[in-house]
């Protein structure tokens, strides 16, 4: 009987230390960290707009439509505040991702304004904006690279035996990726005409 007990508590022992609780759980909060590092530089960028409106207006006041367009576009991210919890909802980081890249489009339309404007990019203000908002810019692409690096590590942790198993019980759920809007778009390589 005590022999039975014993080798209960081995095998006992040895499911846990290999169910994947901890492993479930450290993968889990790198993926948060690694949201709130994304959504840290998206914030940075939103809060370069206003400044980097503001510097081209008094250039091109009658280009009244993209600063409006900005203004919407920077509105639009504002409204949509997306949580580590909503990182399983693909609908809801769909509607983040589009509203991210309306607001990087918004963008690109403030800054083909201002290459109309040669004073405008000799400023002092504008130069030292377009390097800051080129620094967020890269680091977004970073930070996306890494909250990608651990979706991976943690669905991978999710789908395998025997966590998978542990993450059932304790109601783990694969977290969806970034995605593109228009994949056969972007696989397109663009015409360039001289």
């Amino acid at each position: 009987m005590k022999a039975i007990r014993t080798l209960l508590l081995i095998t006992v022992l040895a499911i846990l230390s290999g169910c994947g609780y901890n492993s479930l759980q450290t993968s889990d909060e790198g993926v948060n960290a690694a949201w709130s590092e994304v959504l840290n530089q998206y914030q940075r960028r939103a809060d370069l707009v206003p400044n980097l409106v503001a510097s081209v207006k008094g250039y091109a006041a009658h280009e009244e439509q993209v600063f409006r367009e900005v203004t919407e576009a920077r509105s639009r991210v504002g409204g949509i505040n997306i949580t580590v919890e909503d990182l399983a909802n693909p609908e809801l980081l769909n509607q983040f991702q589009q509203a991210q890249g309306a607001m990087g489009s918004a963008l690109s339309r403030l800054i083909a304004v201002a290459e109309n404007y040669p004073e405008l990019k000799a400023d002092g203000l504008f130069r030292d904006l377009m390097a800051q908002l080129e620094g967020t810019e890269n680091r977004i692409g970073v930070a996306r690279n890494r909250y990608i690096a651990s979706i991976q590590a943690f669905n991978g942790i999710v789908r395998q035996f025997p966590s998978n198993l542990t993450a059932m019980v304790f109601g783990f759920a694969t977290k969806a990726q970034f995605t593109v809007e228009n994949e056969a778009e972007i696989s397109t390589a663009p015409s360039v005409e001289f």
